[in-house]
């Protein structure tokens, strides 16, 4: 076996020992410096064998590798310093050296370079100047290295203050590229993740020459606790970094779904009450929190050292004990804080005065201190509650609650906020944590007082100006997620956590029921609209009758629209905002009416006529027509479409020539927010499955469905289909290619249909058990089921065909997709037009469930 080989090997058996002493919980330091050793020596080794020592090149190693520490699969960065030009010997040499190290297996990162024209590129790039403070020196000429020491620490190589400024633009930059928390979070590069924790000590090393971080206590600049606290993120940070490494067998940062449940199990995380991948997911972005909040206050204070009072603050005063400094609100008095009332009052003043932007470093040192030092809850403190509430009256106090949030006051001041800090779910619909959730809830309801937000919430920006008090909105939003993770049903949970709050803040019965009952039904409207069919009576007269009036309709509005908003950016869409605007005015109108003037069926259906036929007329086409047309039609297609859409049906259909092919109709406007699918054609078996099987061959999610024939037998089928992204489908040739595909494979009798796309890689961690449950339908004649499944490919052409072999009808369908999660309702009837019995339902039943399985599912694809 030659020596590369031999060098790979070596590497994979300390690997598994790593592995071993990582699992009998050996501390990390110990593990990453171990492994750097390793490789020093390895390293080392190859360099005697290539010959190098022969040659004035001094081996050294920069970046992390310069630290001292290795983690399995991390980068080995390599500098090959010389004086001048190297002889075609010595190229050769260091040639053969870096491909045994590739062979060897190891990722190297290398530059080869005189003295002079390291201190040059590095006086140009922040990132060269930045691996090169942490050189260590392997092999090679010592005095090389000297050289290189002692010009990198000139004040001429970057100033205390540049390099501060380019770390902290370097940083920016980095954050406005990923949330701190994302699905997926990168370890390494996210806000608060361990390049946090670097930057800072880089900024440390050029300004003070610090080698490590525990020397910042030296400095006066980081206190002991502060320092053990940095440490112990970092030491948790690198834990999952080494586990990452070690489950993936590459150099992987991102902790991406496919792993997470192996770095957990790995982790030695169980599942209990929560997954162990919630558990550690949680811990992450607890730590994450914690570095954010610790890297602000450090920098801030960086940059009071190193660029000092070349651009002095302006100072305002805004009482006896706090004033504005720049954009930030200071405390006057270290020990201000050791009385619990001013950590709330703090933020009182930052809601008043709208150029308060953050907390200046010295006052967050010590509202922290404070903030851990209480005895008992903010919230016991009467003088706390009064300050708390002045805050939700104020019209900014929102700003306020995020910035309470972003600096632990929340938690502290609300226990049970604690318990949802950094909870997440494993799934792809919750994107965010339950604490970050409700805190872009917060967000979004002050965007709708936004003038430039009227065109993206025309309802919302007007209904929060209508509300009688906004602050009870507020604290439904505040409580509505506040239960998860306990166990139970969540909103009521909730709800019954919210009336002890206000009650002990003082709010009338009336207000608290009012933020009790938001809390406990703040699903129901999104619900009812993305999941329920809107244009029956029916249900929009059984949401008014949990709604009750006008107040509280225009509250769940404003709530329901903000949380789906907050649920992750890809969910929120022009689809889900026309459903909710329609639900909205069809409810209001129901409660202006009140219950006892039900909605007249036949009368509506004269009135769509008449309002289609009116336009139709204008068009030039003949009453005659669309009377004969309109004969053939059931009286449910005019309940279940506009006046607008009952038009573009029949003009298309009495255009349409070849009566005996399929005609297939893409909508050039959107539809409530989609673009509209209409397919005319005589009925068959199969027809939904065809259909379904196209549009997910090309890429398009299906969002609604209207199923029904005619009185002679012709299907009049409508579905709402967007794109991946949420937006309508708008390209002209791809509503094109559509509609070709459509009719070809409604034209033959036995379509040759697409295969089905294989299953994502997101998507392959989750198993969510199929589940078909039977409700009652409030239709006579007809079944409701609801089907919850993974979201497969292919997923709505397997149900239509288990339809049609079920010798069922399919008459509409609701398709809500929840991340990895399909909960889809369909209304279904028997092929004779009967409700299903109970011996029909469960082999339809049995049948989803046995073809949607998982492992069904994993085979097919």
């Amino acid at each position: 076996m030659n020596t590369a080989l031999l060098a790979k090997q070596s590497l994979i058996e300390q690997n598994q020992t790593l592995l071993a002493r990582f699992k009998a919980k050996t501390p990390i330091e110990e593990l990453v410096t171990q492994r750097c050793q390793f490789v020093d020596a390895l390293v080392k080794q190859a360099w005697e064998q290539h010959g190098l020592r022969e040659y004035d090149i001094a081996l050294i190693a920069v970046g992390g590798y310069g630290r001292g520490e290795l983690h399995p699969h991390s980068d080995v960065d390599l500098l090959f310093l010389f004086n001048d030009i190297l002889s075609p010997a010595a190229e050769a040499a260091l040639s053969q050296f870096i491909a045994f190290l590739w062979d060897a297996n190891l990722e190297i990162g290398h530059s080869v370079r005189t003295l002079n024209d390291t201190i040059v590129l590095g006086r140009e790039d922040i990132t060269i100047a930045t691996n090169l403070l942490e050189a260590r020196l392997l092999e090679g000429p010592e005095f090389l290295f000297d050289q290189l020491y002692d010009a990198i620490r000139q004040s001429d190589f970057w100033t205390s203050s540049d390099f501060f400024i380019a770390k902290r633009d370097e940083q920016n930059a980095r954050h406005a590229r990923a949330s701190a928390f994302d699905l997926e979070p990168n370890i390494k590069s996210c806000p608060g993740g361990l390049r946090d924790i670097q930057t800072i000590a880089w900024v440390a090393m050029r300004h003070f020459g610090a080698a490590r971080l525990e020397e910042l206590v030296q400095y006066d600049f980081l206190e002991q606790g502060e320092l053990e606290e940095l440490l112990e993120c970092q030491h948790f940070l690198w834990k999952l970094r080494f586990a990452l490494h070690m489950v993936v067998g590459r150099d992987e940062n991102r902790l991406l779904f496919d792993v997470q449940r192996q770095v957990a199990e790995l982790m030695g995380y169980e599942d209990a009450t929560q997954l162990a991948v919630e558990q550690m997911m949680k811990r992450y972005y607890r730590t994450v929190r914690r570095v954010m909040e610790l890297n602000e206050m450090l920098l801030q204070l960086f940059k009071r050292a190193t660029l000092g009072h070349t651009k002095a603050l302006e100072i305002q005063s805004i009482d006896k004990h706090y004033q504005r400094r720049g954009t930030f609100i200071e405390a006057l008095s270290d020990d201000l804080f050791d009385s619990g009332e001013e950590i709330v009052r703090l933020f009182l003043l930052v809601a008043k005065n709208s150029n308060i932007k953050g907390i200046y470093a010295p006052t967050l040192r010590s509202l922290r201190r404070a903030r851990r030092a209480q005895p008992q809850a903010l919230q016991e403190n009467p003088l706390c509650r009064q300050a708390f509430m002045e805050i939700l009256r104020h019209p900014r106090g929102i700003v306020a609650l995020s910035l309470m949030h972003k600096h632990g006051v929340l938690s502290a001041y609300l226990p049970a906020w604690r318990n949802i800090e950094g909870q997440m779910q494993f799934d792809l619909f919750h994107a965010y944590t339950v604490d970050e959730h409700t805190h872009r809830l917060l967000l979004n309801i002050e965007r709708f007082s936004q003038p430039e937000q009227k065109e993206e919430f025309p309802l919302g920006s007007i209904l929060i100006n209508q509300l009688p008090k906004k602050g009870l909105l507020v604290l439904g939003a505040i409580f509505h997620d506040i239960a998860k993770g306990r166990g139970g049903d969540h909103s009521k949970l909730g709800s019954s956590d919210a009336l002890a709050f206000c009650k002990l803040h003082g709010l009338n019965d009336h207000d608290g029921r009012l933020v009790a009952w938001l809390v406990e039904n703040h699903l129901v409207m999104s619900v009812t609209a993305q999941r329920r069919d809107i244009s029956d009576p029916d249900v929009v007269a059984d949401f008014a009758s949990k709604v009750r009036d006008a107040v509280h309709l225009s509250y769940l509005y404003c709530l329901t629209v903000a949380d789906i908003c907050a649920t992750n950016e890809k969910t929120w869409n022009n689809w889900k905002g026309s459903l909710l605007r329609d639900l909205y005015f069809s409810t209001q109108r129901v409660l202006a009416r009140g219950k006892e003037k039900p909605v007249d069926i036949r009368a509506r259906v004269r009135e769509y006529q008449a309002k289609a036929k009116k336009e139709l007329l204008r068009r030039g086409l003949k009453e005659k027509d669309l009377d004969t047309l309109w004969q053939r039609f059931k009286a449910d297609y005019f309940l279940r479409h506009q006046p607008n859409q009952v038009a573009w049906h029949a003009e298309a259909i009495l255009k349409h020539k070849q009566q005996d092919e399929p005609l297939v109709l893409v909508s050039k406007h959107t539809t409530r927010g989609g673009t509209e699918l209409f397919v005319y054609c005589q009925d068959r078996p199969k027809l939904f499955a065809t259909v379904m099987a196209v549009l997910d061959n090309k890429n398009i999610n299906v969002h609604d469905a209207n199923i029904m024939t005619s009185k002679d037998n012709y299907a009049l089928d409508t579905f709402v289909i967007l794109e991946q992204d949420g937006e309508p489908v708008s390209q002209l040739s791809r509503i094109q290619s559509i509609r070709k595909a459509l009719e070809k494979a409604l034209s033959s009798d036995s379509p040759k249909l697409p295969r089905f796309r294989k299953l994502s890689r997101k998507m392959k961690p989750f198993n969510v058990p199929t589940q078909v449950s039977f409700l009652e339908s409030s239709r006579h004649g007809t079944s409701m089921m609801e089907l919850i499944a993974l979201d497969s490919p292919g997923l709505l052409a397997k149900v239509g065909d288990i339809f049609y072999r079920c010798n069922t009808t399919l008459l509409a369908a609701k398709i809500t997709t929840i991340g990895e999660r399909a909960e889809d309702f369909f209304m279904l009837q028997t092929n004779d037009g009967l409700q299903l019995n109970e011996t029909q339902e469960n082999t339809l039943r049995d049948a989803l469930i046995s073809v949607l399985s998982a492992k069904n599912i994993e085979s097919v694809n």
